[in-house]
């Protein structure tokens, strides 16, 4: 149920109390490009190739179907933040709404996912730069690259909004520039090149619908990230409208960029290439278009955009940590505040992450296998989860306050619960293809276990 608090205050004017000692230095520039560059990481400039050798061409209906569910994720998202900012973003509207076990449950998995992230993000920068520097070790670019963003993140929040400004603007610039020559190419004026016409488009489904499963599955996980800027609209001068601003803005660009980029690959570079899945797609379509240094070029740009990963998983983990601490849900020690910055949470995230990267050395087989399967469906949980909380919330916020929210769900509720419906199929999906299925298991496993541990926790505290 909801608090005294949050019956006698309309939503749109609340900040979520318990996150009052954070500081809010983060200004609108800094939300809009969070929200952009958040879901533009590894997962769309790497982890995509493996999605078009499934998919071949009809990746780009997978990515169209996925980005439609996460526009509407998102949008959901958007309206529960805008009407109740915090730094706990899901986590805090799923305890408002289904109960302390659920904020319990879908916090604590999404710390594991983006702690894990971290070190995955920080192992895959390391590998690049030992490319062009052979010989160096890949742990001491890990380290490196983990001490220069937590000490980033111990800073004034001003300073993580700075760097991922920066970052983000970068891969949105490349991204942009990346269509532009795509396009010209595709339309046979790029200097230098001919049109490939339809050639390679001709084998739409290669594998059959079980390749547009992979794809699909893929494509879903490369979108993983929009949380970020529901996390950092709590530390913005106006929650409200940084939120609203940034939502509104974001999801057709996010749509154009991977449904856009999928789209020129494909075109360009025949989808069983080997050099999609080992150079990445981008570098392949720019090496095969013969661009001096533009696939070296393109290197960076993914460098940068694991950097900027590992920069706001950093964050959001810290953030996602020090709230759950300050409802009560875990070590009163990661609730401490110092500068405006949570830095007890921030220091113990980023070891949580650097551990990560030992195991993957020490223990790559057992441990670390394990511990990538368990976050392997994190992504949906959390999603299910804010279609569930703006299910309730927006009911209870319409028959408590009547306010009309400064971001409102497209067709409520038939919309809401179509996202749920595509969240149970691409579960369902997920149990029928061997190599995710022990992802769906293991995920389960930790969601079932800390929602117990949650819901004991809640009732123990009900008897006091």
């Amino acid at each position: 149920m909801p608090s005294s608090t949050t019956r006698e205050t309309p939503p749109q004017q609340r900040s979520d109390a318990p996150d009052a000692p954070l500081s809010h230095g983060l200004k609108q520039r800094h939300l809009s490009m969070i929200a952009l560059g958040g879901v533009i990481g590894s997962g769309l400039f790497v982890g995509s190739g493996a999605g078009i050798a499934a998919a071949g061409p009809s990746i780009v209906v997978a990515f169209a179907l996925s980005g439609l569910l996460v526009m509407l994720v998102m949008r959901m998202l958007g309206e529960m933040s805008a009407a109740y900012p915090s730094s706990g973003s899901f986590s805090a509207h799923a305890e408002r709404a289904i109960g302390p076990w659920a904020g319990f449950a879908a916090g604590w998995s999404f710390w594991v996912l983006l702690c894990t992230a971290v070190g995955m993000e920080g192992i895959g920068a390391a590998k690049i730069v030992q490319g062009w520097l052979p010989g160096t070790p890949q742990w001491m670019w890990v380290a490196l690259f983990m001490v220069v963003f937590c000490g980033t993140n111990l800073a004034a929040v001003k300073s993580f909004g700075e760097f991922e400004f920066w970052f983000a603007a970068l891969k949105v610039g490349a991204i942009s520039l990346f269509l532009v020559l795509g396009a010209l190419a595709v339309a046979g004026v790029l200097p230098g090149t001919d049109s490939p016409g339809a050639s390679n488009l001709t084998d739409f489904l290669p594998h059959g619908s079980e390749g547009l499963v992979i794809g699909l599955l893929a494509s879903v996980f490369a979108y993983g990230g929009l949380e970020t800027v529901t996390i950092a609209a709590a530390e913005s001068e106006d929650p409200v409208r940084g939120v609203a601003n940034a939502v509104r803005t974001a999801m057709w660009r996010i749509a154009l960029f991977y449904v856009g980029s999928m789209a020129v690959v494909v075109t360009l570079v025949p989808w069983d290439s080997e050099e999609i899945v080992t150079k990445g797609p981008y570098v392949a379509a720019l090496d095969h278009l013969g661009i001096p240094g533009a696939g070296q070029l393109m290197n960076v740009v993914v460098l940068v955009a694991l950097l900027s990963a590992m920069n706001a998983n950093t964050y959001g983990s810290s953030r996602i940590a020090y709230s759950l601490v300050r409802r009560g849900m875990g070590p009163k020690a990661l609730a401490k505040v110092s500068g405006g910055v949570p830095r007890v949470a921030v220091l113990v995230s980023s070891v949580f992450g650097f551990t990560c990267v030992l195991l993957s050395y020490w223990r790559p087989n057992d441990v670390f296998a394990w511990l990538l399967n368990m976050i392997g469906a994190v992504i949906l949980v959390v999603w299910i989860f804010i279609a569930v909380s703006q299910l309730v919330l927006r009911r209870r916020m319409e028959r408590e306050s009547g306010e009309r929210p400064a971001v409102r769900m497209w067709g409520f509720p038939w919309l809401t619960w179509v996202a749920l419906a595509g969240m149970a199929a691409i579960f369902v999906l997920m149990a029928r293809q061997p190599g995710t299925r022990v992802q769906l298991y293991s995920t389960g496993g930790m969601t079932l276990v800390l929602a117990a541990v949650g819901y004991v926790r809640q009732r123990a505290r009900a008897v006091r």
